[in-house]
């Protein structure tokens, strides 16, 4: 795959994130539970994934490379972990969106995911070979924290609402190496929807759990809201893992962080504007800060070489 391509692909992906993160933000406003609308999100992507994947002989016989290569150690166990990370972005969207707003919420994860992106290139994490942090792609992740620094800038006279970003920056962070290591399972599954069915697998069951334990301290949500937009989180995340899956092994991890950023600020700004969370106004900052975020894309996807990465050794991919 082509970088261009690969790049374009990824700002599909941050749209979508961001659309995803309006929907599971108001999704857990109305259930006044931001994790059992993560629960929500996930377990439907899950209940999708397990109709589709196991059901045509292609999914199975993926699913049957994915186990095939744990046995002879190409992949570990904890490279079906990253789900859990998803199940913290999606659980951060369901807690913090209403309060922050789209753009806010996404320039906070931005600045977690470009940071860590950086090192979990250098560590080598993803399919790819390991990417040295260059002056320039340093300089890109600074920005983009700079960028976050700035969108909340209205926020400092609140610990909640500085709180609230943390979370979000957290959710960033742990999004890379999300990527990474589900760039692994595709590469060892040689396909993108059954790594997104182990995705979806290991965050659901980090979500049951957590929120076994939330409702039996504060029981279960009263109503379930009767709006279908609300529960279409699950099948972007879906879109969103597949799409990421598929090409952060032509990208490298923090390339393909820098290109989603730009669809997902975009349209963070495009859906506070146009439909945004009860309450909430865009604030200028923010804006700003969405501004400066795209600077550190643009400084960041002009730090790395066109040539093609070495493989692996040992992860090459059987048919």
């Amino acid at each position: 795959m082509q970088r261009p391509l690969g790049t374009a692909l990824a700002a599909l992906c941050g749209a979508a994130m961001a659309v995803q993160a309006r929907v599971n933000g108001e999704l857990g406003h109305q259930l006044h539970d931001g994790v059992a609308a993560a629960t929500f999100s996930f377990g439907s992507g899950l209940i999708l994934l397990l109709l589709l994947v196991p059901t045509f002989p292609a999914g199975r016989r993926a699913l049957g490379r994915i186990r095939d290569a744990l046995r002879a150690r190409e992949l570990r166990f904890w490279h079906l972990l990253g789900g859990t990370c998803g199940a913290l972005l999606v659980a951060a969207q369901g807690l913090t969106v209403a309060t922050l707003g789209v753009a806010l919420f996404s320039v906070s994860v931005v600045g977690g995911q470009l940071a860590s992106g950086l090192f979990v290139d250098r560590a080598g994490l993803g399919p790819g070979a390991a990417q040295p942090i260059t002056a320039r792609r340093l300089v890109g992740a600074g920005i983009a924290l700079i960028a976050v620094a700035v969108a909340v800038a209205d926020r400092v006279t609140s610990l909640s609402g500085i709180g609230l970003a943390g979370v979000a920056v957290a959710a960033g962070v742990a999004i890379a190496w999300q990527q990474a290591v589900n760039g692994r399972v595709r590469e060892a599954a040689n396909a993108a929807l059954p790594a997104a069915l182990v995705n979806f697998l290991a965050g659901t069951v980090a979500l049951v759990l957590v929120a076994a334990v939330v409702t039996a301290t504060r029981g279960l949500p009263d109503t379930l809201p009767t709006a279908p937009w609300l529960y279409v989180g699950g099948p972007l995340g879906i879109l969103f893992i597949a799409i990421a899956a598929t090409v952060v092994r032509a990208t490298g991890v923090l390339v393909f962080a820098l290109g989603s950023v730009a669809g997902q600020l975009v349209g963070a700004v495009v859906l506070d504007l146009v439909a945004p969370a009860p309450g909430h106004q865009l604030a200028v900052n923010t804006v700003l800060g969405v501004g400066v975020a795209l600077a550190a894309v643009a400084i960041g996807a002009t730090g790395r070489s066109g040539r093609k990465e070495p493989a692996r050794a040992g992860s090459e991919t059987r048919s």
